[in-house]
Formats: structure tokens, sequence, C-alpha cells
């Protein structure tokens, strides 16, 4: 099942948070005591895969705690609605006898008697019909009750996992007092952390040593010879036992180490790390190098961001093949003491978490936004009574607190410099880099032409895709009360999206929705068809330099948009375009229109490029 939205109520600091909408990763972004983390805790305590009991004296909102502590039984706190996949389709169906069927959506209601009601927008599964026997007449149905859909239901929902606290890897560990903490013994005089002692569980899963292993594995011949016969003189064959045991304790190591190295190297780009692995009499080590740092030092003489990192990244390596399969993992303030580019690195780590499962995390910082993906982040703030709200239009909670919570959105978009660069300017919002290329360029070369005279700067803020102009839309109009111009290609993504904006946040300013077709007169046309081929084609020429019997001049029909034709010459001559191919050529064609040898321009592209910056000059 996949969590589609999830609504908290009467928890903690929430009165009714509203619909929060979830994609494979969603971020809750809010500054501290915004209440981040009650929308996450009453999320996990709908199915937690381990704790979450209810508190009432400490879940309910203490405003309500006198009158609702006598209403648990109608009172709620979480609602979420989840997509059925084939899998629990099939379940539910086989289990109840009824047609329950893939894709439909069931909303699960918790309360704090700890029930649960459920509903199914589109109508409960109907029952089975069932032939009747050749001496019966009419057609039997097999009825099933609501408490047995329930129970289905509830079987088949998502585990949620919740973390907030992150136990450090210790690099010295004394195996006699980790073998007693994993087996759930206490060592007398000695505080356990169960949080390291979670990480010391998955590193030795990782290692796939149990930490008894690699202490008999290191047995000294005369322990061995004491155990046998009381004399501390081992015998050849002791000798040649405990030499095999440690060359093979050495070498499984060294290979975990290897690939520690290996696959902590593709996460975490803050330096190539070498982690080697050492059993030292009764003590595990833990032992780091790098490329620039030749000296092996230990784990905890390295910096907490790494030390932090090392832990997180086994317990989603180790545990996202156990405990976590097919749940959702609910991660609270992660990554913290990281560095700001390890804070990228991380919003990419849960990209690939996301690929197994959902993840739900909260932040205050704005290098754990993804810029890529700014439709992902849900602000989270106080309304005007005290109360958390969430919302996925960044431009609600205008006020103090709403504005506090949302900057770290703006801060990680680099909106709170423009403030100050922007005063005076025309922003229009363009769907990516090479856009932000393109139309600085063709602005510039009209400017030094005579052709244009902006009264004030047009500055082009590019929004990393189609479905990045949402967030950015929200954040300049809940900013400045007026939303800014748009310019979206013609080609099916960019079509629908006018279309979607039109219908909700444009509806009164549709005329700000500037399409590429409308200038280039050609369907399905590009930001790159309003650039005549000659400025282009040094740009387009680099991408094919391998192939030597064909060119792409000879192919390109100028009353077609050029994209497609581009990437269908390259399939036919197998060539591979790289993911920023665009902004490439985006950057080529810049320098070639700027330039003092800039070929002459077609007369039919100047008069559709003044037509384009006289619209937008006239709306402003």
């Amino acid at each position: 099942m996949k969590l589609l939205k999830y609504c908290v109520t009467n928890f903690r600091s929430v009165e009714n948070s509203g619909w929060i909408k979830c994609e494979d990763v969603t971020t809750l972004v809010g500054i501290n005591e915004s209440g981040k983390s009650n929308l996450l805790l009453a999320l996990w305590k709908l199915n937690p895969a381990r704790g979450g009991e209810i508190d009432i004296l400490h879940d309910m909102p203490v405003s309500k705690l006198s009158r609702l502590r006598k209403l648990t039984y109608e009172t709620s706190f979480i609602s979420a609605e989840f997509e059925l996949d084939e899998d629990s389709a099939a379940y539910i169906s086989d289990t109840l006898k009824c047609d329950c069927r893939c894709g439909v959506t069931v909303v699960l209601t918790r309360f704090y008697d700890q029930h649960y009601s459920i509903e199914f927008p589109a109508g409960n599964p109907n029952p089975n019909k069932v032939e009747p026997d050749k001496d019966q007449d009419g057609v039997e149905v097999e009825e099933y009750s609501l408490e047995q859909l329930t129970t289905a239901i509830v079987h088949e929902i998502p585990k949620f996992v919740y973390y907030s606290n992150y136990g450090n890897l210790s690099s010295r560990i004394y195996l006699p007092y980790a073998i007693n903490w994993l087996d759930g013994q206490t060592v007398p005089g000695v505080d356990v952390n169960e949080d390291q002692v979670r990480t010391l569980r998955v590193l030795f899963d990782f290692v796939h040593l149990e930490p008894q292993e690699i202490l008999e594995l290191g047995k000294d011949p005369k322990i061995l010879a004491m155990g046998r016969n009381g004399n501390q003189v081992p015998t050849k064959e002791e000798i040649k036992k405990a030499e095999d045991d440690k060359e093979q304790r050495s070498i499984l190591l060294q290979s975990a180490a290897g690939e520690l190295t290996k696959e902590f190297k593709a996460w975490w780009k803050q330096g190539e790390y070498r982690f080697r692995f050492e059993a030292d009499g009764d003590y595990f080590r833990i032992w780091v190098s790098d490329k620039i740092r030749t000296d092996e030092v230990g784990l905890e003489l390295r910096s907490t961001g790494l030390q932090w990192f090392l832990s997180f990244y086994l317990i989603f390596l180790v545990e996202s093949q156990e405990q976590h399969k097919n749940a959702i993992l609910l991660l609270d303030e992660a990554g913290l003491t990281l560095h700001p580019l390890a804070q990228k690195d991380l919003c990419h780590f849960f990209d690939d978490l996301a690929q197994k499962n959902q993840i739900i995390n909260t932040t205050h910082s704005p290098f754990i936004v993804d810029t890529s993906n700014i439709d992902r982040c849900r602000v989270v703030y106080l309304d005007k009574n005290g109360f958390t709200v969430a919302s996925s239009n960044l431009r609600d909670g205008v006020g103090d607190l709403g504005n506090q919570s949302v900057y770290a959105v703006h801060a990680a978009l680099g909106l709170s410099v423009s403030d100050i660069l922007f005063q005076g300017c025309q922003e229009v919002v363009v769907e990516g880099v090479s856009d932000q290329y393109y139309l600085n360029a063709i602005k510039n070369y009209l400017i030094y032409k005579k052709l244009l005279a902006p009264k004030k700067d047009i500055v082009f803020l590019p929004a990393g895709g189609v479905k990045g102009v949402s967030g950015i839309v929200s954040l300049l109009g809940g900013k400045h009360g007026k939303l800014p111009y748009v310019i979206l290609d013609s080609d099916k993504s960019g079509v629908d999206f006018k279309k979607k904006l039109a219908e909700h946040i444009y509806q009164n300013v549709t005329e700000n929705l500037l399409e590429i077709k409308d200038y280039t007169n050609v369907e399905n046309s590009e930001i790159e068809d309003l650039l005549p081929y000659s400025i282009l084609e040094q740009g387009v020429n680099h991408l094919f330099l391998a192939v030597e019997d064909d060119s792409f001049v000879d192919v390109y029909n100028e009353e077609k948009p050029i994209v497609p034709q581009i990437q269908e010459f390259a399939r036919i001559n197998e060539i591979d375009l790289c993911s920023g191919w665009k902004v490439e050529i985006a950057r080529g064609t810049k320098k070639v229109l700027l330039s003092k040898k800039v070929p002459a321009i077609i007369q039919k592209y100047e008069d559709m490029w003044v037509k384009l910056f006289k619209r937008i000059i006239d709306l402003s």
C-alpha cells in the first residue's frame, strides 16, 4: 500500500493539521516548536512497528484533556488515506471473498481507545456471488462484516518506523560488553545506550559476523590449552588452529571493510574515505583514513558529521532489508550535525531509500530542502490560536510564525538574498536552467540592439523542472502578494501544467501564463525553438562528435520542434545523451549569441523575441 495523505486531529499541539499529501519523500519544514514532530508521532501511532503506545495524558491536547479523556471512543487523532496495491487487494479479496481491486483508496482512522474505523471513498468492496446448489434457487452472496474488513485493512497497511535519535558508533568496542548488550543483558556499572546498541547490532549484521564469533576466532592458543587441560602450553594443532582462525577473521573483516568503503563512497561526497575493521584481543576497532589524510585514526577522532552519517547509513542499509520491509520511515530532524554539503548528500540518500520505503522527514535546515523537488515540501506553522497546521501551499501561514517556518525553503532557493537583489526587478519563473540561459541571452541581445528598453530588469528564476514551478510561484506570490509571470514549454507536460495552474492558483490572472508555441507558432515547441539553428548548431554538433557518416543538419526540419529531433537522431546513431545535455547546449548558445561574431539572426526570430519580451513588459 502507498500512503497518499494523512490528517492529524486533537493530538498534542495539533487541533486539525489539514490533509498532508505524501510523495515518495515528503519534507515537513518549520521552525523549532512548530509541531513538526507531533505530525510524525501521530502518524507513527497509527500502526507502529515497535513502541508507539497511545498515551492519553500526554497525547491529548492539554487544553482539551479534561473533556476528551472521557470520550476516547469517539475522539480520533489520525486519519490516513492509502492506495491498495495488487498484493493488498488480492489478500483482502481472498480473505473476505470479495471484489477488492488494486488502485482503490481507503481511509483508515485510529481513535484514542485504540480502535480503528475505515472508509472506502468509492464504496466498500462488493461481496462475491456464489452459485447456488442444484436444488436451490437464486444467487447467494457471501457477506463479510465491517469488523472483518477493518481487520484485513489494518493487517495490510504499512508499519511506521519512527527515528529521532541516531546512536553514533563507537570506534573502540569491547566485545564481551557488546555480547551482553546485544543479548539484552546489562553490564554492572556501565550505562547502556539503546540507540548505540541498535547501531552495534546493524554493524555486526553488516560484517556478517557475531561478536561472539569474532571473539572466538581471536582466542590465544594458550587460552585454548587452558580450556583443554589447565595447561598453558598449547599443542601444535592448537597453535595452527589459532593461526587459521585469526587469518580467517582478518580476511572476513577486511572484506567487510572493503564493501563498506565502496558502498559508503556512493553516498558520502565530502571526501574519499577508507574504513578498516580490526579485532585486537577483546576489542573491535574501526579505523578511518581518507585520500588526503592517509594516516589511520579511530572513528571517534573524525568529524561528528562523518560519525553520524556512517551510523545512519549502516542502520538503514541493514534494517531496510529486514525490519523496514514495506514500512514507512518517519525521520525527525535527521542530519543536523552534518556540513551543509553533506546535508545535500542526505537528500540524495533519502531518494535512494524511497525506492523501497516511503519517507517523511522533518527539518528546519534549508540544506535538507531538495530544491530539485520543492513540490515535496510542506510548511508547518502555528495558526493564530497556537495550533499546528501544515500546508503544501508555501504561501500559507503568512505572518510572523509562518514566515519563519517557510524561511528554510526561501533560504534553500536563495530567496533570502534575492529579496535584496530583486528589488525593482520583474521576476519571471521558467522551468529550468537552460530556459534561464536562453532568455537572459535573448534579453541582453535585444537591449544591445536597442530593440528592448525595459524600465526594470527582468530576472528569470529556474524552478528545476515543470513540477517545481508551483513551489517557486507560491513563494514569490506569498512574499510580494502578486503572482509572477511564468513561461512554459508547449510539450505535453508544459501544456498540462499550464492548465492546472490556470484552474487553480492563476485562475484570476491567466494572462501571466506564457506558452512558447504562442511565439513560435509550432505545436509542442520548447524553449530551444525560440532560437535559430545557426545559434544552436555549435552545441548540437558537440553532442554528435562521435557520429561520422551522418549529420544532424541534414535531417533537421525547422518546421518541427528541435528537441525530439535531437533525441531521435541520438537514438538512431546509438548516442547516449547525458542528463544535462540541454543545459550544455544552452550555455554554449548564450556565449554565441552574446559574442562579437554572432551569426546574423533571421528577422522572424528577432520578431518573436521582441513580441515575447514586450508581452512581459506590458504585463508588469
